[in-house]
């Protein structure tokens, strides 16, 4: 197949660029679920953003970090509402600038302004180390705050000696409609996504708040089944921090998280010889003789059971585990009857008389 993705369903988090990341996906032939656990709102009351703009002006800084692209445009946008951006500018000129990704640089640059360093890994505490090591004692850092304050990074600076102003551009805040993101934790709990984004840290620490009592259970699919996948190891850190293995490109760009799912998800997949024919398991369907063939989620439920064991029968007992709650033996047949017709081979799955089914494998 030359869609690498195909059969497989993948949950994307993102709320800015979302577009983008499914359009990268869908064209590798995968299936999206769009649920932003997030959305950026600017701050209503731009009172404190003026007077840290102010105390700019004022003390001008020695040290710039800026950590995203979106702040560092807010902000000057803002100033350029209130006649203060040539002034602001100019005392950003004059400073020692730290992006922490492309896209804080890219705004940097923008501006007229010229940075001077960037962390491997985008991580405040990478920044935090280069400037301690780099002697702070006596200087002004303005740090702009990429949602949330950061209270650990601005401490660890004024306890080296820095004075830190805080600039403060944009919030968090939960997703307008919460039903698609409360959507994908049914899915990923009962293992019906393959993969799930992460494009930020508090997406992340989103997610797992909106799957409440059933924390557990997410966590439990994300350390087995459903791959989480982040832009980056700043990203990945609360899954981290909760024993998740994760996925994440060398590089933090959305085209390298992609090519990383590329090359993980497809050898994740089981593949058998059986009846003559190769049968591989994706997501949401199989691919027999090279041919995708979708499945809905009950033919595919006993279809991967049976792969589990290959050749071993399984009682209509069993299978009707697989099946959602309230189902019966007949939804069993019913389940194995569409299985083979949506394999279009169906001397693939054999009916054991009086004892069940198995895959007649070679």
């Amino acid at each position: 197949m030359r869609e690498e993705l195909a059969g497989f369903t993948i949950g994307v988090t993102a709320d800015r660029r979302r577009d983008d990341l499914a359009a990268l996906l869908q064209r590798r032939g995968a299936r999206v679920v769009l649920a932003p656990a997030l959305r950026i709102v600017p701050l209503a009351d731009d009172t404190e953003l003026r007077d840290a703009t102010r105390a700019c002006l004022d003390r001008p800084p020695d040290v710039l970090m800026a950590n995203t692209g979106i702040g560092m445009r807010g902000w000057l946008e803002a100033a350029e509402g209130w006649g203060l951006a040539e002034p602001l500018r100019s005392v950003l000129g004059g400073a020692y600038v730290v992006a922490r990704g492309p896209k804080a640089r890219g705004a940097i640059r923008a501006a007229g302004l010229y940075d001077q360093w960037s962390p491997e890994s985008e991580s405040c505490d990478e920044v935090v180390d280069h400037l301690r090591r780099r002697g702070v004692a006596g200087q002004v850092i303005a740090m702009q705050l990429h949602g949330d304050r950061q209270p650990e990074c601005t401490r660890a600076l004024e306890e080296a000696g820095a004075s830190v102003i805080e600039i403060p551009v944009y919030r968090w805040a939960p997703p307008t409609d919460p039903a698609p993101l409360h959507r994908l934790v049914d899915l990923v709990a009962g293992r019906l996504v393959d993969a799930v984004t992460f494009t930020s840290a508090p997406a992340a620490e989103a997610l797992l708040r909106a799957a409440g009592d059933r924390t557990e259970a997410v966590l439990d699919a994300f350390r087995g089944d459903v791959l989480a996948s982040c832009v980056g190891p700043v990203t990945a850190e609360p899954l981290v921090r909760r024993g998740v293995p994760v996925s994440a490109p060398s590089r933090a760009r959305l085209g390298a998280m992609v090519r990383t799912i590329v090359d993980e998800l497809p050898r994740r997949t089981v593949t058998i010889k059986v009846a003559g024919h190769l049968l591989t398991l994706r997501g949401h369907a199989a691919v027999i003789d090279g041919e995708l063939r979708p499945l809905a989620p009950a033919p595919m439920a006993v279809l991967r059971a049976l792969a589990q064991t290959p050749g071993r029968v399984l009682s209509r007992t069993a299978l009707l585990r697989t099946l959602p709650r309230g189902a019966d033996e007949h939804a069993v047949e019913m389940a194995v009857a569409r299985l083979r017709a949506g394999l279009k081979a169906p001397r693939v799955i054999q009916t054991v008389v009086k004892r069940g089914y198995r895959l007649r494998v070679d």
